[in-house]
């Protein structure tokens, strides 16, 4: 998720400044960066640790 923020940040920056090619593509990677982080945390809360209870 850091990546995702950091990524975030750089576009908004760069968006501020001026730099069209530059932001669009730190958005982009901090756009797929979320959605990959987004479905690993649900799959983690789905599955989570199967704990035996024999």
């Amino acid at each position: 998720m850091g990546y995702a923020v950091t990524f975030m940040i750089i576009a908004l920056i760069a968006a501020a400044m001026g730099f069209g090619l530059v932001g669009g593509m730190a958005y982009g990677a901090a756009k797929g960066c979320f959605f990959v982080f987004l479905a690993l945390a649900v799959l983690s809360l789905v599955g989570g640790r199967r704990i035996n209870t024999n």
